[in-house]
């Protein structure tokens, strides 16, 4: 359990509360030891900030039987702490690209892991990325063009457009306008406070992980 809390997604802020990244928690923790982050936690509609040191405080406050059933905890030597949704950059201003990031990952959380071609979800190690026009007839590695396909899908296709195997796309494939990771993010209650944070203003930043 302790393994999967510090492989969870933590949303990063830069320091003008604008979303620009999405880390684990390991990587979280390390920036708020070094300073260089602080936690934002919503509470009772009101943003407060943490440092790392107030931040365990504020565990040690909350009994078990207070926090959240999604409350995620790693153990110190000495102390337990909560691992933090948010935190924000003390000394980052940039902003976020503009530009949704075109590969392997983004294409199955866009397709979200589902071959479209039998409709089905699969786990990540089943599943292929298929050229829906194959690239020996033309067919382009792009948005339009890359779809999920399961293995058994896949081979049944070939080189052969869809309706030429007798399969039919579950969806027809475009370029997302957002982060797909984020929107399968989203909807786990897990990480309802991100949505604070990504108003329309933001859901046409890419967010790297």
């Amino acid at each position: 359990m302790e393994a999967t809390a510090l492989n969870s997604s933590v949303l990063v802020l830069n320091r003008l509360y604008m979303a620009v990244n999405v880390v684990t928690a390991r990587r979280a923790f390390s920036l708020l030891c070094k300073e260089h982050a602080e936690v934002i936690s919503v509470e009772d509609n009101r943003y407060n900030s943490y440092d790392f040191e107030t931040w365990i405080e504020v565990g040690q406050a909350r009994e078990r039987w207070e926090a959240e059933d999604d409350t995620e905890w790693v153990r110190a030597i000495s102390f337990e702490v909560m691992v933090p949704r948010v935190i924000r950059l003390l000394f980052y201003d940039r902003l976020p690209q503009s530009r949704v990031q075109f590969n392997r990952r983004n294409v199955f959380a866009r397709d979200e892991n589902r071959c479209q071609y039998c409709g089905k979800k699969h786990p990540t190690s089943e599943l292929s990325l298929d050229h829906v026009i194959p690239r020996s007839r033309g067919g382009k590695t792009s948005w339009e063009n890359l779809v999920c396909s399961c293995t058994r899908c896949n081979a049944r296709k070939g080189g052969r457009l869809p309706e030429e195997a007798g399969l039919k796309l579950y969806r027809k494939p475009k370029k997302p306008r957002r982060s797909p990771v984020i929107r399968l993010k989203l909807k786990s209650g897990k990480y309802r406070s991100w949505k604070a944070f990504l108003n329309n203003a933001y859901w046409s930043v890419e967010l790297q992980e």
